[in-house]
């Protein structure tokens, strides 16, 4: 997603990373309990995956998560005028890269002449697993993150 910024920020095309919460606390990146410990937290995502863009952290009770659908790795692209114009309950970056490349030609069609009415669509976009990073990061969070998760999802 890094990448992403980058390649469209010369489109004016923004980018924020908002940090809701650990999916899967442990004894090392325990469940969270106050703003600080959260920040902390933020931080640590921020150096361990070289996050690049702006992060923002939700509320300790996450509002924000909550106000957008409550799903694990959510995307969301908005125009300027709050419309939304893609949303995904899992970021994958070549799923956001084809919508980003795909909304920024409207304007040129729009001067073009064409005449462009919106419309809803809804498809099944799929995506690596990257099974040994999730595990991994699994591990980091501590045994008790790695064992309830096995144990919520056996086939997983």
């Amino acid at each position: 997603m890094n990448a992403l910024a980058e390649k469209f920020a010369e489109q004016d095309v923004g980018s924020i990373f908002i940090y809701t919460h650990e999916a899967h606390p442990g004894e090392n990146v325990p469940h969270l309990a106050s703003m600080e410990q959260k920040f902390r937290h933020a931080r640590l995502l921020r150096d361990e995956l070289g996050v690049t863009r702006p992060i923002l952290v939700d509320a300790l009770d996450g509002a924000c998560h909550l106000a957008y659908g409550s799903m694990p790795n959510m995307t969301w692209i908005f125009a300027r005028s709050g419309l939304i114009l893609y949303k995904s309950d899992w970021t994958d970056a070549h799923s956001v890269e084809n919508a980003i490349e795909y909304f920024s030609q409207v304007p040129a069609r729009r001067k073009a002449g064409e005449r462009l009415a919106g419309f809803r669509v809804e498809r099944l976009d799929y995506r690596n697993q990257e099974r040994d990073l999730f595990y991994k990061r699994l591990e980091r969070n501590g045994q008790k993150a790695l064992i309830e998760f096995k144990k919520a999802f056996p086939s997983g």
